[in-house]
């Protein structure tokens, strides 16, 4: 890329994205401005605002490499989550949401679970697990915009995940919920264009949707007849009497240790194959034949449940069980109640718009499809002899799929398609992590210091408090991307959103539509959904199927604690949402039943009927 143009292009989009960041500073006065733009947001902004949040780079990066490992069944992430996202969220949680948080003068997400339920410690609960995870996914979202800089311009992976989150810091702590909301609207144009291109280019270069999708269905028979074509070769170098099971096992792990070489120094792999001539063979032999890097990858995930890039998993398989419970399910229920979104339904001005809204968002959003369909069809022109003739996971460092995606752009791309994607990125990047550094440093400030811990009623402290709390985050965020694993985009992002649906999705819908739910009840899901989900994440679950369970790895020296099948299911490759979720929801309603209701002067103060709410009325008379 030439690098003025590409520099001018950045100081320009930076120079717009500051200067909407410091008309929102400049709009901002109060503590509610900062916390809800004034809750006078036009709904229409507020709908792209809700897509550019949830289209990060995780979900460019992260799960257009996971479509282009699992294949087209990773669209139905996205048919749930325009479903249940926009048109159940907006339709049927946020109107209520919007009505009840002004009622009841919430700041944050948190803080409206708190006030309805009459618990500071469900808001300081809620604000502690926000602070505590969303790391984990905001570091998800940097990785990818950083692994794209560092693909791109060859530039330190350091200094890129240090300039993402500087940039973005300065105008979160500065401007507010304002100075995102902006910004977001902005970034979201940039999102919808770039994408839209990168989709049309795609097709257009494999032959149009149709030819596209045909070379996709063939490619595993293709890589199949490869295969047979070298296999006189390969059976000279093979120890003689080899069945073809053994042959299918000997090619894995010679095949395997010779491309594991490829990462080592020149002067250490040349003294590697001096001392292992066989594996010297192989590498000369996939050299000469690169399809056999993408059989090597296929037989290892064949082995997972893979089964083609046109069909789901094996059902029962590793890759069965992560592509429907984390990918798919983990994203689309865990999106109603990411507490990023769940706020921006009490930043708008009109709950009346909110269903027009919801289409505006959901078209918007449909964009995704696009870009998972491209994560997919990477497989068809890497294989192309002319591109290197190895599929998109055999074609990247150390097959780590969040790699896919950067590298098929600044391959297959024309040059100025990198700098608009390189712009889309950003947008994607910045958009997504000023609201989860908004979220992270309200959640720390206002709910569980301020209202949680403090219990103070001075509002002057929000703005002090939110800031620091925002600053902490960064550096939080920063720890996290430099130490978290390859491949861990779409992973890490799927499981927060498996954790906020298991902790907040049973008192949030049951606060908004149930009014029997009690405070007891409410704290019981809260604390039965995280402590699941934090056992399972700790000591059962293998993230992506491969990573062991922190807990159980460090403390028994185990990958996981269920290692074989429970019930004819392997739990390992099963996401924490799950089996959270259920005994949350389960914990909720039991104990509802079983405990004294709210009372009805608490409940007509939440839902509006028919006593008239105090807008002035302190905080301690609304938890009681």
């Amino acid at each position: 890329m030439n690098l003025m143009v590409v520099s001018m292009t950045v100081l320009f989009y930076l120079a717009v994205t500051f200067f909407l960041a410091y008309k929102g500073y400049k709009a901002t006065s109060t503590a509610e401005d900062y916390m809800l733009a004034g809750r006078a947001v036009n709904p229409y902004m507020m709908a792209l605002s809700y897509g550019a949040t949830f289209i990060s780079s995780s979900a460019i990066i992260g799960f257009g490499g996971a479509a282009a490992m699992f294949g087209m069944g990773v669209v139905l992430t996205n048919v749930m989550n325009i479903f249940l996202g926009f048109f159940i969220g907006f339709m049927v949680l946020g109107i209520r949401v919007r009505a009840m948080g002004q009622r009841l003068e919430a700041a944050t997400f948190p803080e409206l679970l708190g006030k309805r339920f009459n618990s500071r410690f469900i808001q300081a609960l809620s604000g502690l697990i926000i602070v505590l995870f969303m790391p984990l996914y905001t570091a998800a979202v940097l990785i990818g915009g950083s692994r794209y800089i560092e693909a791109t311009f060859q530039v330190n992976y350091e200094l890129a995940l240090i300039t993402f989150t500087g940039l973005v810091a300065c105008y979160v702590i500065t401007g507010g919920m304002r100075g995102v909301i902006y910004t977001d609207v902005f970034q979201a144009v940039l999102i919808f264009v770039g994408l839209v291109v990168m989709v049309v280019y795609t097709y257009g270069i494999l032959g149009g949707p149709v030819e596209a999708h045909r070379k996709l269905a063939a490619l595993q028979a293709e890589i199949d007849g490869h295969f047979e074509q070298a296999r006189q070769e390969l059976d000279a170098l093979a120890p003689s009497d080899l069945d073809e099971t053994n042959f299918t096992g000997w090619f894995l792990e010679t095949a395997g240790k010779a491309a594991s070489a490829a990462s080592m120094p020149d002067s250490e792999r040349k003294q590697f194959f001096e001392a292992h001539p066989d594996l010297a063979g192989m590498a000369a032999l996939m050299q000469k034949h690169p399809a056999l890097a993408s059989k090597l990858v296929t037989l290892r995930t064949g082995q997972a449940g893979f089964r083609g890039w046109m069909r789901l998993p094996q059902k029962g398989s590793m890759f069965f069980y992560v592509l429907i419970t984390s990918l798919i399910l983990g994203m689309s229920v865990g999106m109603l109640a990411q507490p990023q979104l769940a706020v921006r339904f009490m930043t708008v001005k009109d709950s009346g718009a909110l269903n027009r809204s919801a289409v505006f968002g959901a078209l918007f959003f449909s964009v995704m499809f696009g870009v998972l369909a491209t994560g997919a069809l990477t497989n068809v022109w890497f294989s192309m002899p002319e591109h290197g003739g190895r599929i998109a996971a055999a074609s990247v460092s150390a097959g780590n799929i969040d790699l896919i995606i950067p590298t098929f752009i600044n391959r297959a791309l024309p040059q100025w398609f990198g700098i608009l994607f390189m712009l889309t990125l950003l947008a994607a990047v910045m958009s997504t992590l000023s609201s989860q550094f908004h979220l992270m440093g309200t959640s720390l400030g206002r709910d569980f210091l301020e209202r949680g811990i403090l219990n103070l009623s001075n509002s002057g402290h929000t703005l002090l408090l939110a800031r620091a709390g925002i600053a902490l985050s960064v550096v939080i965020t920063l720890f996290l991307a430099w130490r978290l694993p390859g491949s861990i985009v779409a992973v890490a992002t799927a499981s927060f959103a498996g954790l906020c649906a298991a902790s907040f999705l049973p008192l949030y819908v049951g606060g908004m539509y149930w009014r029997r739910m009690t405070r007891a009840a409410a704290i019981a899901s809260l604390c039965v959904g995280f402590c699941v989900s934090l056992f399972w994440f700790g000591f059962v679950q293998m993230p992506g199927g491969r990573n062991p369970a922190v807990l159980s790895f460090f403390l028994l020296n185990r990958p996981t604690v269920s290692e074989g099948p429970i019930l004819g299911i392997y739990w390992k490759w099963v996401e924490a949402l799950i089996v959270a979720l259920p005994a949350s929801t389960l914990t909720a309603f039991v104990v509802s039943l079983i405990t004294r209701p709210e009372s009805p002067e608490h409940l007509e103060k939440c839902c509006g009927v028919p006593v008239t709410v105090n807008r002035k009325e302190s905080n301690d008379a609304i938890y009681g």
